[in-house]
């Protein structure tokens, strides 16, 4: 009952095999429809508003800044999936060409080489790549897949997948829906690279990690101060749905910052939500920074797991 969240997010790793895991976290979402990222140094139960069974999914925390510099296809794979959902979810945007190839190599990495014995005319239309599609995008990713990727082994497919997700700009975005000072809807996210908003399917801004200085937050409002070029100094700010919402925007922008940004974990600070240090939030990111994470993927010496 007093079990913390590291105790069962360990559990699940030791379950998949799985030692590059400072990449995942546990999501869940409370009775008011709020995410929320499971905090290992809590009590799960103590975390938890709603009553047991508690309802948790592995997800991707932080998406690794170059996928193919993972050091286990067992962890490179789970990657794979979850960029797949982001693709399906219609978070990872692309243009069509873009999309056309994505969903080629999923194709690819999960029914192999195409044979005309197996693969009837459509067959590419029981697969559900995004939101919506066209069958002119359908026949296009059947082309693809006919034509380009013969021979490409699962674990390649999925490879060339993240090699080209990594290359968009919304790799890596798990949205929060706000509004600007106009009150126009945007979606602000965290990205291996910095902070992103996005307002219909365009990037209006984009923040480099070096470059934010301080995110703060007070009810349902949210800052984000940063240091552009030449001492430009700007502030954004958005508005979030709710202050519960607000909160977990900015508990995701301080870890995301921290493991992007830092050198090492020992740098981690307790930061605060507002200016007056007495006053609102304080939290501190507690785990691994990108950096630590890749040096200690490269002492992995073991047979990999099976995966496929």
């Amino acid at each position: 009952r007093d079990a913390k969240g590291q105790y069962l997010f360990d559990l699940i790793c030791h379950h998949l095999n799985l030692l590059e895991k400072d990449y995942f976290g546990i999501r869940y979402v409370d009775p008011d429809k709020q995410r929320h990222w499971l905090e290992f140094t809590k009590s799960i139960a103590k975390q938890m508003k709603s009553q047991p069974p508690f309802t948790m999914c592995l997800r991707v925390k932080f998406y690794p800044p170059d996928p193919a510099a993972l050091k286990e296809e067992i962890t490179r794979y789970l990657v794979f999936l979850q960029v797949k959902r982001d693709l399906y979810h219609g978070r990872l945007l692309c243009k069509t060409s873009d999309a056309a190839l994505l969903a080629a190599y999923i194709l690819q990495a999960e029914i192999g080489d195409y044979d005309p014995g197996k693969h009837p005319e459509g067959y590419s239309s029981k697969f559900q790549f995004f939101p919506k599609h066209s069958e002119k995008l359908e026949r296009r990713i059947a082309e693809i897949h006919k034509t380009e990727l013969i021979g490409q082994t699962p674990e390649t497919s999925e490879l060339n997948f993240l090699q080209k997700a990594q290359m968009l700009e919304t790799y890596g975005v798990d949205p929060h829906p706000c509004k600007d000072v106009s009150g126009n809807p945007a979606f602000l996210a965290f990205t291996p690279f910095g902070f992103t908003v996005l307002q219909g399917n365009r990037r209006v801004h984009f923040l480099k990690w070096e470059e934010v200085t301080k995110l703060k937050f007070e009810a349902k409002t949210f800052h984000i101060y940063a240091n552009q070029k030449e001492d430009k100094k700007i502030i954004l700010t958005y508005f979030a749905p709710t202050p519960e919402a607000c909160k977990h925007l900015w508990k995701c922008g301080v870890e995301n910052q921290a493991f992007y940004k830092l050198e090492k974990s020992s740098q981690v600070r307790t930061v605060s939500s507002s200016n007056l240090f007495f006053k609102g939030s304080r939290f501190r990111y507690s785990g691994k920074v990108a950096k630590e994470v890749m040096e200690q993927s490269a002492k992995i010496k073991r047979d990999p797991p099976e995966i496929h």
